[in-house]
């Protein structure tokens, strides 16, 4: 049996890119994908802190 998660479309909103290039994603697509993976994103709507927890 397969444990990967299915793939989530990306719509506008769900991320923007950083000065860096880099792929930010928004407080909408962390609350689409619907938990938290516990990397310190910086719009994580669950309030997981990576300093703190």
């Amino acid at each position: 049996m397969n444990s990967f998660k299915k793939p989530i479309p990306l719509e506008d909103g769900d991320y923007y890119l950083t000065p860096e290039g880099y792929r930010c994603f928004t407080e909408q697509y962390h609350l689409k994908r619907g938990y938290c993976c516990k990397s310190g994103c910086r719009h994580c709507p669950y309030g997981f802190d990576k300093n703190r927890d």
